[in-house]
């Protein structure tokens, strides 16, 4: 081993006289060189970056992964995988792992009865939302979270070594102003000038390379302005798969036979479902399936309500901003556009997932789930 004892000596000796003099500083016995107004506004703000950028890298970790120690150990998987600089391989997702069983116990309780058959149809959706979730959660790690990274752990490092390397060389240089301020004869006054001249070439040298890092914060903003944009543009496209998967799971659904209504006490004469939307109008109760006609409401004998001669309430209606397009499927429905506005209301023994829309002299069946209620 090359042990150099002449430096490891010298380092130390450097080491000690910054010490005494940052000391002296902040005991305010000694003179300390100040940086310019600019470069310390460039500091303050990459500090806030830094701090920032650490929140919400942070903050979106806990989003993407809210149980990090689970039973499949994905963190500690994850950290293993990235200290051996490998790809991270898909995993599944808890979606996927609720389908997978529902699909499973579907072959147990049997495939031919209403529970087996509905448990495929909700299994096969849920590992569909799962998939979803899974390709949610790769695109915003490449997008969102590594670049977030590589900046905390790349620039951000570089940045803090420079800024360390600029504290030494001021400190230095102020080692080198007291020196020749303590100097008396001219020989070693001379010798305390030349070093004074050096030092303020490290030092000026110093400030330039760290300003103009820190200056390329500002290209780290835009960056990560970029890549916030493709965060949000992901999160998008995974709530909107959602909602058409969970639109399409209620469809499939509603062509099921209700077997279990059977199975309801025969002396109830009248059902009232709770609403599985909060679209329900304020002042209007839950709609209730009465044994009994309603009046002034015109129903076939036993088939479904006449939409077309059902009247507007006094009270009880209220504008809808229509989310998304939607085509009719019967004469009994209204077709809407996006982002149009229609008035809409219920009535008792409407399905709560349904109001009646009206716009000019159309009216027709609308559902809640495309619709935004205006206040």
């Amino acid at each position: 081993m090359d042990f150099n004892l002449k430096k490891l000596t010298s380092d130390a000796g450097v080491f000690f006289t910054r010490a005494v003099q940052f000391t002296e500083e902040k005991l305010g016995s000694a003179e300390k060189t100040e940086l310019d107004a600019h470069l310390e506004n460039l500091i303050a703000r990459a500090d806030c970056t830094k701090n920032w950028t650490e929140k919400i890298f942070r903050q979106t970790e806990v989003l993407l992964q809210p149980n990090p120690i689970d039973h499949t150990g994905a963190r500690i998987e994850e950290f293993f995988y990235e200290k051996l600089d490998k790809k991270i391989p898909s995993r599944t997702t808890n979606g996927e792992l609720l389908g997978q069983y529902m699909l499973d116990a579907a072959k147990d309780f049997g495939p031919g009865t209403p529970y087996g058959s509905t448990l495929i149809t909700v299994g096969e959706y849920q590992s569909r939302l799962g998939g979803a979730e899974r390709e949610f959660l790769q695109t915003s790690a490449i997008n969102f979270l590594t670049p977030l990274r590589n900046f905390l752990e790349g620039d951000w490092r570089t940045i803090s070594k420079e800024r360390r390397l600029l504290e030494n060389r001021r400190l230095d240089l102020d080692i080198c102003k007291a020196r020749v301020k303590k100097a008396k004869q001219a020989e070693a006054k001379a010798a305390a000038e030349q070093e004074l001249r050096v030092a303020q070439t490290e030092f000026d040298r110093q400030a330039e390379v760290t300003r103009l890092l820190l200056e390329g914060i500002s290209s780290t903003h835009v960056n990560h302005l970029r890549c916030l944009h493709e965060f949000v543009e992901a999160q998008a496209t995974y709530y909107a798969q959602c909602h058409q998967y969970m639109q399409e799971l209620q469809k499939e659904l509603s062509r099921y036979p209700n077997s279990f209504a059977s199975n309801a006490n025969p002396s109830t004469s009248a059902t009232c479902p709770s609403p599985v939307s909060s679209a329900t109008l304020p002042g209007v109760s839950p709609p209730c399936l009465a044994s009994t006609s309603t009046p002034g409401i015109a129903r076939e004998p036993s088939g479904p309500l006449k939409i077309q001669d059902v009247q507007q309430p006094s009270t009880g209606h209220r504008k809808a901003k229509v989310l998304y397009d939607y085509d009719a499927h019967d004469t009994s429905e209204l077709s809407l556009l996006a982002d149009e506005l229609i008035t809409v209301y219920t009535v008792p023994g409407m399905d709560p997932d349904w109001l009646v829309g009206e716009r000019g002299n159309q009216k027709g069946k609308v559902p809640v789930t495309y619709l935004e209620l205006l206040s």
